[in-house]
């Protein structure tokens, strides 16, 4: 597969009347496609720069790996494919077996690198012909001549209220609007059905860019949210620490102040446990979207970029709005009524199964301790024994024949 191929960095031209939300010109973003070079084009997955936004008043470039169905097999014949913009998390890096899985798919997928580097050229299996993760080794990874800022605590938080330029949730917004519009731009990719999802702080990531970029119809992010400078959160003494700025960075870059503005369709995806992106401000972020939004919640669900990529109903979502897929359940608010809990759900898939998840326990969310309660499904509800007077938290999850789970919102003690 050939695509244009443009030898030389642009920065793309400031529009007239430009909307302007924070630091981010949306308009230049959505309307721009940013110069790019193929790297190589010789392997199932191909490598790719493109022009990224001034860092330090210099042009920086973002490297990129980009798999279709049609550079996975020659004889494919090149198609319309959906698209997927794929949003690393807190120290990892574009990755090429992401991009296969998607590719395999049946989308046009998109994974770049948010640190300024170049991972390792990949490594495919003799027999499987899949890529071999190692892009996860940074010892393996080498900095950009012109790459933009490190993904470090220091360019994530303390460089705020300068120029913009040197901060990275600036640069990593810009970074993923400019693949997006970069991935619309070929040919073989359809434009008016992409999506986007990220890990972590890809997560986080998906969040901002789900609020900014309407042109997506589609956007999970996993683990990742806002309020980031209450409660439990592990970025939360970092925020502290930019005493008088940090209400400049939770109103510039922390989703909680984003989400409201979100129009794409939503899933989001996290775990009872986490400690990176504690529950309460986990459904914080749920419920100040005010679009179509679902939720699954997972118990004692892995961190990490595999797990994060591994549940289908990630596919499920996407294909349901970008290929015509069969929707996921939607399952409404959990209740009690007198002695039980109901639930009330809309799915074209049969609900197999449910479970009511709760937890006793005080302290850290990340270390407390979850019960599951097997509830029973009648018709289109579900009827679960009630929680415990002791329960401070709980919610109630629906599994379809497919294996799909979907969650109702989290109820906690105050509720």
């Amino acid at each position: 597969m050939k695509l244009a191929v443009f030898s030389v960095f642009i920065v793309p031209a400031i529009t007239a009347f430009a909307e302007k939300v924070g630091p981010w010109d949306i308009d230049a973003l959505k309307s721009q496609v940013p110069a790019m070079k193929w790297v190589s084009q010789d392997k199932p997955v191909h490598s790719l720069l493109y022009a990224g936004e001034l860092y330090k008043g210099q042009p920086t470039e973002v490297f990129a790996f980009y798999a279709s169905p049609s550079t996975l097999d020659k004889k494919v014949q090149a198609g319309r494919y959906p698209g997927v913009v794929l949003i690393h998390g807190g120290g990892g890096t574009a990755f090429v077996e992401w991009a296969h899985l998607w590719a395999k798919r049946g989308y046009a997928a998109i994974a770049m690198d948010l640190g300024g580097c170049r991972p390792p050229d990949p490594v495919y299996d003799v027999k499987s012909g899949v890529p071999v993760g190692h892009q996860s080794d940074k010892n393996l990874r080498k900095r950009l001549p012109n790459g933009g800022p490190d993904q470090g605590r220091e360019e994530k938080f303390y460089t705020i209220g300068g120029d913009t330029s040197d901060d990275w949730p600036f640069h990593a917004v810009a970074s993923v609007m400019r693949a997006h519009s970069l991935l619309r731009s070929f040919a073989e990719v359809d434009a008016e059905h992409t999506a986007v999802t990220g890990i972590s702080w890809g997560g986080y990531t998906t969040c901002l860019v789900a609020s900014l970029d309407d042109r997506f119809k589609a956007a999970v992010p996993v683990y990742g949210c806002g309020f980031l400078h209450e409660g439990e959160s592990v970025q939360k003494p970092s925020i502290d620490r930019l005493g008088d700025r940090a209400s400049l960075w939770v109103k510039e870059y922390d989703p909680g102040s984003l989400l409201p503005r979100c129009r794409v369709p939503i899933l989001f995806i996290n775990g009872t446990n986490d400690i990176h992106y504690v529950l309460d401000s986990y459904m914080k972020s749920y419920r100040v979207v005010s679009c179509e939004k679902h939720l699954r919640i997972q118990v004692n669900m892995p961190h990490g970029h595999p797990p994060g990529w591994a549940p289908e109903e990630i596919g499920l979502f996407i294909d349901s709005k970008c290929r015509g897929g069969e929707p996921l359940p939607l399952p409404g608010d959990a209740k009690l009524v007198k002695s039980q809990v109901e639930v009330s759900f809309q799915s074209k898939r049969s609900i197999t199964s449910a479970k009511l998840h709760y937890t006793t326990d005080d302290g850290l969310r990340s270390a407390r301790q979850w019960k599951s309660v097997a509830a029973t499904v009648n018709g289109h509800q579900v009827f679960a024994p009630p929680p415990p007077k002791e329960a401070n938290t709980w919610f109630v999850s629906l599994i379809d024949d497919r294996g799909v789970m979907v969650s109702t919102t989290i109820m906690f003690s105050a509720e």
